[in-house]
């Protein structure tokens, strides 16, 4: 296979393999968030072709945050025993087929079904999950700053395509569009299928970072269903009050941030005169900041204190979401907004990944940090429809911007309430 070939040769240069996942893993996390993210491009060309309201566009992407998020510790129980390459490709072809056959849709249950469960079942099989799991089995050191790196890609991957992918459909149709998708999808499934494996000893290696000299033997493959290994490590875990803050806490990121901008800001922008490709662009700009701000993050996360840098995330989050109905709309307004929000996007999730591992250890990270991710859609999900619900109830977005940013300052301060001594003691215990 070609990653054993390249294995040896990164290694003659002292090189760890690992590097090589983070760029696979990266590239393909980039493809498939462009693909969560692009229906906000799609929401006026839906409404202009087949009449559908805001609120009924809204409450199929609803399901598919809701889904996105829902999937994602049942799919950390499918890559413990079924491996990476294997669910990875799994999950695109199910995106794939999702994206293909609703070029052909007409009616709002086919938009329900499609976009709403295919797609959502479909990228909730990797989601942030994917990550997560890369940078614990792969890397002892430098772990934060790979979280970081992989999130970064997630949040980024939503965003920068979206300008393209806005002229494309003002040119030729969001059709044109959706099949640029699913090439792209194509060209992560190829790397894919060439380069990643599943552990550091599936090629006689150990994490990067680990100072041993013998490849560390594999676990033995869970047996256990995977209903039962998910719902198992919930019935555990939930009567810790540290797992409760973190879900709570990403409850609110996601309702913040995918749920209310990455659906919702180009459509409220639409309603101020801003035309869609600009608005656009003003999303991608922020994915650009984003993914400088997200790696810094998880830098950070490697070196300070995580409760702290959640406060601080959260709070500044909150008070921009606050600002931005008082910007006017004005173009100053708007790239300051963007600069601010961007670097903070996702910036939540390297810290609350660590939080995960030191309390519940490194190789039950990715199944608790599954169901702590579903707290994180779950909030997308209600966010999304609830916001599109303002739209067409009150002919407005901004309460829907006014609550989100008063629970961020919630969030902010609950995190504090994680004791310090017990993270300690569980990272010791790691």
């Amino acid at each position: 296979m070609i990653s054993n070939w390249l294995a040896a040769a990164l290694g003659r240069r002292n090189i760890h393999y690992g590097w090589v996942m983070v760029g696979v893993t990266f590239l393909t996390s980039l493809i498939a968030a462009g693909t969560v993210g692009a229906p906000g491009v799609f929401i006026v060309p839906l409404q202009k072709e087949f009449g559908w309201s805001t609120a009924e566009i809204s409450s199929a992407l609803s399901i598919r945050f809701i889904l996105f998020g829902l999937m994602a510790p049942f799919a950390a129980a499918l890559l413990n025993r079924y491996g990476l390459r294997n669910v990875t490709l799994t999950a695109q072809l199910i995106v794939g087929c999702g994206l293909l056959a609703s070029l052909a849709m007409t009616q709002v249950w086919q938009l329900i079904l499609l976009w709403g469960v295919v797609i959502g079942i479909g990228t909730g099989m990797t989601a942030l999950v994917l990550g997560a799991t890369i940078a614990t089995r792969w890397f002892v050191a430098q772990r934060g700053l790979v979280i970081g790196m992989l999130t970064a890609s997630v949040a980024t991957g939503q965003l920068v395509f979206l300008p393209l992918l806005a002229s494309v459909t003002d040119r030729f149709g969001w059709r044109v569009a959706l099949t640029l998708i699913c090439v792209m999808l194509g060209v992560s499934a190829a790397l894919v299928l060439l380069a990643m494996r599943d552990r550091p000893s599936d090629l006689g290696l150990r994490p990067f970072g680990d100072a041993g000299t013998e490849p560390l033997p594999a676990p033995a493959p869970s047996k256990a269903p995977i209903m039962l290994a998910a719902l198992g490590t919930l019935r555990d875990v939930s009567k810790s009050s540290v797992f409760w803050i973190l879900f709570a806490t990403f409850f609110i990121c996601g309702a913040s941030t995918n749920g209310l901008i990455q659906v919702h800001l180009i459509p409220m922008c639409v309603d101020f005169g801003i035309p869609q490709v600009q608005a656009a662009s003003l999303l991608a700009a922020m994915g650009i900041f984003d993914f400088f701000g997200t790696i810094a993050s998880g830098w950070l996360s490697d070196r300070y204190d995580n409760r702290w840098l959640l406060f601080w995330y959260y709070g500044l989050r909150g008070l921009s979401l606050v600002f931005l109905p008082f910007t006017d709309f004005s173009f100053y307004g708007l790239s300051l907004f963007a600069v601010f929000y961007g670097l903070d996007w996702i910036a939540t999730v390297p810290p609350t990944v660590r939080l995960t591992a030191q309390r519940f250890g490194a190789e039950r990270a990715n199944l608790v940090f599954g169901w702590i991710f579903a707290g994180h859609q779950l909030g997308a999900g209600i966010a999304a429809f609830g916001a599109g619900l303002s739209r067409t109830m009150l002919a407005t977005y901004l309460p829907a911007f006014f609550v989100a940013g008063a629970l961020c300052i919630v969030a902010g301060l609950s995190v504090l309430a994680i004791k310090r001594p017990a993270l300690k003691a569980a990272a010791a215990a790691a």
